[in-house]
C-alpha cells in the first residue's frame, strides 16, 4: 500500500478500550487509515491478509501477546512492516525482549499522542529510504542503503529501520568515534528518547553484526561513544 505519510494505513492491536479510542481518534483526525484489533489473534490475521505501513502493537494482549504476535510476523509471515510496541513494563529487559523478536521501537504507557505519532512518522520516513543512496563497508560488514539489504561475510543480516538509521551513521562515520549525542540528533532529531532506548537499539544492532562472528567490529569507548571499526584501525 502505496500512501502519503499523513494518510498511511495503520494497524492498532490494543485490548485497552479507552487508549485504543485514544490513539483511533486522534490517528484518523490526522488523516491515517486506521484498522483495529482487540486481541493478539485478531491483529495477527489483519497483518498478515492486509499491507499496512506501520503496526501499533500492545505488548499485554489477549489470545496472543505483543511478542508472539511480532515474532509470527517476522518468522513465519515474513512481513517487514515497521512495528511500534506499547509496553506499561518500563524495563529494560521487557523493552529488548520487543526488539530482539523484531520491534522497531516501543513507547512506554502512559504516553503524549503526539509522541505517538512522531514516533509512528519517523518510522514511516526510514521505511521509505530516506537514506542515501550508497554502499558501506566497514571490514567485512557491507550496507547497501538502496536495497536496504546489510551483510556480513556471506551471512545477510536483519535489522530494523531505527537500527539501520544507526548503522548508516556509524558507518558513514567509521572509523571515527560516534558519541551518544549525535546519534540521537541523527535518529530522533528533536524528539528526545528515554535513557533506555539508544541503549536498546544499539544492543540489538550490536547482538545482529557481531554477536554471531568471531571478530567484534562495534566498540563502546567509554565516555565518548561508539565506533565500527576492525582490530587493526585506529
Amino acid at each position: 500500500m502505496v500512501s502519503a505519510e499523513n494518510n498511511a494505513a495503520v494497524l492498532l492491536i490494543e485490548d485497552h478500550r479507552d487508549i485504543a479510542e485514544m490513539i483511533y481518534d486522534y490517528l484518523e483526525g490526522r488523516g491515517y487509515m486506521v484498522d483495529y484489533a482487540a486481541d493478539g489473534l485478531s491483529g495477527l490475521q489483519l497483518a498478515t491478509d492486509n499491507d499496512y505501513d506501520v503496526l501499533v502493537l500492545d505488548l499485554m494482549l489477549p489470545g496472543l501477546d505483543g511478542i508472539e504476535v511480532c515474532r509470527k510476523l517476522r518468522e513465519e509471515v515474513r512481513k517487514d512492516i515497521p512495528i511500534l510496541m506499547l509496553t506499561a513494563r518500563d524495563t529494560l529487559d521487557d523493552k529488548l525482549a520487543g526488539l530482539d523478536v523484531g520491534a522497531d521501537d516501543y513507547l512506554v504507557k502512559p504516553f503524549e499522542i503526539r509522541e505517538l505519532e512522531a514516533r509512528i512518522r519517523a518510522l514511516l520516513r526510514r521505511q521509505r529510504g530516506t537514506v542515501t543512496d550508497e554502499i558501506y563497508v566497514v571490514g567485512d560488514l557491507r550496507f547497501d542503503t538502496a536495497a536496504l539489504k546489510v551483510s556480513r561475510g556471506d551471512k545477510n543480516i536483519s535489522v530494523p529501520p531505527i537500527g539501520l538509521k544507526l548503522l548508516t551513521v556509524l558507518m558513514r562515520e567509521s572509523p571515527k568515534v560516534v558519541t551518544r549525542q549525535q546519534l540521537e540528533r541523527e535518529v530522533w532529531g528533536d524528539l528526545l528518547p528515554d535513557s533506555d532506548t539508544l541503549r536498546s537499539h544499539l544492543y540489538s544492532l550490536r547482538k545482529a553484526i557481531d554477536k554471531p562472528f568471531e571478530t567484534q567490529i562495534m566498540h563502546t569507548i567509554p565516555g565518548a561513544g561508539y565506533r565500527l571499526s576492525i582490530e587493526n584501525e585506529k
